[in-house]
């Protein structure tokens, strides 16, 4: 496997890391490094913030052909450790690290770069990200990860790895799937496509499973999610037909849609009460509609 990088990376990486590190990361439009050297390949030892837990055998040898054949083309970045004279922690580049060992070379180029740990783990979940090198579950946990420690949120995290919100979103939904489903992800059994459609069902695991043995595609996953969703087999009682609402209903469901700028519902059913139905096309809606939800909640305590 050359090591294919992309023409450019998150518009706010190279901001947080520097160009020279941008180039070393993959970014063609940043200008070579002036800081780089070689080091033995025994100075150096794996990040303890990699997101990522999966090396298949087979990508990593690929790549050992390739340095066997070409080099390192890109070097490693790395930062020294505090109180090892000549250790170094690797920030970013640990494929081309373990793929430089099964090619037995004795030295790599390194950026030598005075990073925190909330800067390297910054770093490595973001270069990871936008490589595409994790698998989804992966990818996931790393948003998390940086949303919780670092307050980032979806709209800062889509801008600074190159990547739409409603990604973020999507992505960060997987989570909520149950463990085994997850598993499959991260060995990849099943897509994030064959997987979307599972997250909420009941029977998850179970059709995780079915999907898998029959090698179904995302779509036909989607139609087989949606054939065992019991609302749609028709297993829930027929609502009653609907009573004409009265004047100030309407009227509240057009004041509330008015501020959502969404279609807004709402009914009764006499002594056991009401619901109201909010009506959403696009994740970026229903982000909109939990960031109101919860502002409210915030004002309420205070």
């Amino acid at each position: 496997m050359a090591e294919e990088a992309p023409s450019r990376l998150g518009r706010g990486l190279a901001a947080l890391i520097g160009e020279d590190t941008a180039f070393a990361l993959g970014d063609k439009e940043a200008p070579a490094p002036k800081g780089v050297r070689e080091v033995p390949i025994e100075f150096l030892r794996a990040n303890p913030f990699q997101p990522r837990h999966t090396f298949r055998p087979e990508d990593l040898e690929d790549l050992a052909n390739s340095i066997r054949e070409k080099g390192v083309l890109q070097p490693i970045v790395v930062r020294p450790v505090k109180g090892e004279e000549n250790r170094f922690e690797i920030v970013a580049g640990e494929r081309r690290w373990r793929a430089s060992q099964a090619a037995q070379l004795h030295q790599v180029p390194v950026i030598v770069k005075e990073l925190s740990d909330a800067e390297s783990l910054e770093i490595a979940i973001i270069e990871n990200v936008q490589r595409a090198d994790l698998n989804s579950v992966e990818e996931a946990a790393g948003y998390e990860r940086l949303m919780q420690q670092f307050d980032y949120t979806q709209d800062q995290l889509s801008k600074l790895i190159g990547k739409s919100r409603s990604h973020v979103a999507n992505t960060l939904r997987l989570l909520s799937l149950p463990e085994s489903v997850r598993k499959m992800i991260e060995q990849g059994k099943l897509s994030a496509g064959q997987a979307r459609p599972l997250i909420g069902h009941e029977r998850a695991e179970d059709l995780a499973r079915e999907i898998v043995a029959k090698g179904l595609s995302a779509r036909e996953a989607e139609a087989l999610t949606r054939k065992t969703d019991p609302a749609a087999a028709g297993t829930k009682p027929k609502a009653l037909p609907k009573a004409e609402k009265d004047a100030d209903t309407l009227a509240l469901e057009k004041n509330i849609s008015d501020q959502l700028g969404l279609n807004v519902s709402i009914s009764f059913s006499g002594d056991k009460g009401g619901e109201v139905k909010i009506a959403y096309k696009t994740l970026e809606q229903l982000d909109e509609i939990c960031r109101r939800l919860a502002g409210r909640a915030a004002q309420k305590m205070t």
